[in-house]
């Protein structure tokens, strides 16, 4: 069975053979294999020392659509791009698409009639790439599987194999992000986890956790939106900024709006939502009737009408009454709910 000896091996006979630059890449167009002869593009330059492809350069493949054929193809000099003519041979095994080898040729050395030593090396590489990807497939699948496992509960083994399995330390942390990172490991609902492995950074679970609380750090990362759906004013969207938010997102499912201001029923009792959303921009600017008038674009004789009608249900006089916090947590409370049941966030454990 040939091995990456083979097709390094391989691929510096042809170039030499051709006398010009020979590259493989995977099917996700990353250089794997390459020997370089005299001079090279910007674009192959740019390849080697970075070890991507530059989008632009990336494109050609789409233009061609150089991953659906199965014979060579010769793409025409794109200086714009800085890019020479080359030959594309798509490497493929059993009919599945692994990779791609490319051959430099500005000066139109290769022929249709010299053809078949390029194929032969496409061959050899996919043959190769189709054993990583194999490889890859099941290491990816396994991963999914620990991670499944941790989301469903805190299990050290599964948080020991999955390190183990990334290549990371044992006693690696995690942060979990709204929605999906380059490099993360994706999760239900578009959220991504990434290990920790060098500056923390701010992330919408908040400061990182052992990775054997993935579950926990999904938890927060869900809280934290439910709190921000329900009105809650975070910068950065973090479990780190909640505040006075993690009372609420933390009251037992025994406590109600109710049980913490009465009032609340009143006001949403009300067949139309002004005084509940009058109610909630006054008590979130402390007060601050001009603040809220802008917030809300009308003008202070109607926000004042709507803050005595307010006072007459509830009994609290939003600007200076001693139980505005009361009616502000409750009302924030009942946002919390209702939010959550549209999401149905899992309860934190």
């Amino acid at each position: 069975m040939a091995d990456n000896g083979d097709v390094q091996t391989a691929v510096e006979r042809l170039a030499a053979a051709l006398n010009l630059s020979v590259l493989i890449e995977d099917r996700h167009q990353r250089p794997i294999w390459w020997s370089t002869r005299g001079p090279v593009d910007k674009t192959r330059m740019s390849t080697i020392l970075d070890r991507h492809v530059d989008p632009q350069a990336a494109e050609v493949v789409r233009r061609f659509q150089l991953d659906q054929v199965a014979h060579p193809v010769r793409t025409p000099a794109m200086p714009d791009r800085g890019m020479w003519a080359r030959w594309c041979v798509p490497a493929r095994h059993e009919g599945h698409l692994t990779g791609y080898l490319w051959v430099l040729d500005p000066d139109a050395t290769v022929t249709e009639d010299d053809l078949d030593p390029l194929i032969e090396c496409a061959d050899l590489a996919a043959s190769v790439l189709a054993t990583r990807v194999s490889f890859a497939d099941d290491l990816r699948r396994r991963r999914d599987e620990l991670i499944d496992i941790l989301l469903d509960r805190a299990d050290v083994s599964t948080a020991s194999e999955l390190a183990r399995l990334e290549h990371l330390p044992h006693d690696v942390e995690i942060q979990v992000d709204a929605q999906h990172r380059a490099g993360g490991w994706l999760l239900p609902g578009g959220m991504s986890a990434r290990p920790v492995t060098r500056l923390r950074r701010a992330a919408t679970s908040g400061s990182p956790l052992p990775l054997v609380e993935l579950r926990l750090a999904v938890a927060r990362a869900r809280a934290t939106l439910t709190a921000v759906a329900a009105g809650a004013q975070l910068d950065p969207v973090s479990w780190d900024q909640l505040g006075a938010w993690r009372l609420i997102v933390d009251a037992p499912d025994s406590l109600r709006p109710v049980d913490l201001h009465p009032g609340v029923e009143a006001i949403l009792a009300q067949p139309r939502d002004e005084l509940l959303v009058t109610a909630r921009a006054v008590l979130d600017y402390g007060g601050d009737v001009s603040a809220a008038a802008d917030e809300l674009h009308v003008h202070r004789t109607t926000l004042y009408y709507r803050l005595d009608r307010i006072e007459e249900l509830t009994g609290v006089n939003l600007r200076l009454g001693p139980d505005r916090t009361h009616l502000q947590l409750a009302l924030w409370l009942d946002a919390y709910r209702r939010a959550s049941a549209r999401t149905e966030p899992p309860r934190l454990v």
